[in-house]
């Protein structure tokens, strides 16, 4: 089967073309230079330009996969969550091209886009195992019993990890995204001359909770104080992958569970795969340019999830969509 995955959740146009499981063609056009000098995602901007660059992307897509449009046998789309705006964009051109083609449509929860989107390069990876999503607007800990089957085990209380690199990011003055930056400025630093405290020791509704808005307060005081940057840089993102492998590890020892998938845009970041890796922690991630939003994984997931009838093309989309 042929399917075709467009993913407009955010701020990143995802066109993917995946048969029996291969991905055949992934293309995305980033909208980092749009955004960047208001340090963040403006909804606007952002799906009027989903709506200028879908059908280049398209026709790129399917030039790369070397097919036509009328041997997909399988259009998907992002149904949620994400910013509504942009979610319409992508998720109605999709409709559109399934009535067009008279073919059926999958609406595929975002999530579990992400989970799949390991499948490229890891096809081995079968749960049961624990999934770590954490992007910029994410930061979920799933117990994956078998796929399709999701219980979450914890979730951010307050900001995305992601989020706070970008916004601790801002306050150093630099670039968007702020993951990279971070990154890069933190090797020139000490990570133990700025004392930042660990998040929720001992406290939290749950045991398996994140939250990230404390370390963007005490990034700011630090900025007050007229800190090192890559001293501030080093602490927070030292503090920041503690915090989220400090999670994990407690989850993997209460669970029993020792494989974990990491997925998301922050697991790109060296340091969090290194102090997993440290862990003796069987993981498995996305292929580079899979671990931020794409349309591949969304064909990967409705391809996975394919049981022989298409959603309804009435089916809405969906800002906020629990997963589990």
């Amino acid at each position: 089967m042929l399917v075709l995955g467009i993913d407009t959740s955010c701020d990143d146009t995802g066109v993917g073309l995946v048969r029996g499981g291969r991905v055949l063609a992934n293309k995305v056009a980033s909208q980092t230079l749009l955004h960047q000098r208001f340090g963040g995602v403006v909804p606007e901007l952002a799906s009027r330009e989903h709506t200028q660059v879908i059908d280049g992307l398209l026709e790129q897509a399917l030039a790369e996969a070397g097919v036509r449009l009328r041997d997909v046998e399988l259009v998907a789309a992002t149904r949620g969550p994400g910013l509504i705006g942009a979610l319409l964009v992508g998720y109605t051109y999709a409709k559109g091209l399934a009535l067009a083609l008279g073919k059926p449509f999958a609406a595929v929860h975002h999530l579990e886009g992400h989970l799949y989107a390991a499948l490229a390069d890891h096809p081995e990876a079968l749960p049961p195992f624990l999934a770590l999503i954490a992007s910029g607007g994410h930061s979920h800990l799933f117990r994956v019993a078998a796929w399709g089957r999701y219980e979450l085990l914890g979730a951010t209380m307050d900001d995305a990890a992601g989020e706070a690199f970008d916004k601790v990011a801002r306050l150093l003055g630099l670039g968007y995204p702020g993951g990279p930056e971070i990154e890069k400025l933190a090797a020139q630093g000490d990570p133990q001359a700025v004392p930042f405290g660990m998040p929720l020791q001992g406290q939290g509704p749950g045991q398996y909770a994140f939250s990230f808005s404390g370390l963007k307060t005490a990034a700011l005081r630090a900025v007050e104080k007229g800190l090192n940057k890559a001293d501030i840089a080093a602490g927070f993102q030292r503090v920041a992958v503690e915090h989220l492998a400090s999670v994990v590890l407690r989850a993997a020892h209460d669970t029993g569970l020792q494989t974990l998938l990491v997925t998301g845009g922050v697991a790109q970041n060296r340091a969090l795969r290194g102090r997993l890796e440290q862990a003796g922690l069987r993981l498995f991630f996305p292929p580079r340019g899979m671990a931020t939003d794409n349309g591949a994984m969304i064909a990967l997931a409705a391809w996975r999830r394919w049981s022989g009838q298409g959603d309804p093309l009435s089916l809405p989309a969906a800002a906020y969509l629990p997963l589990a």
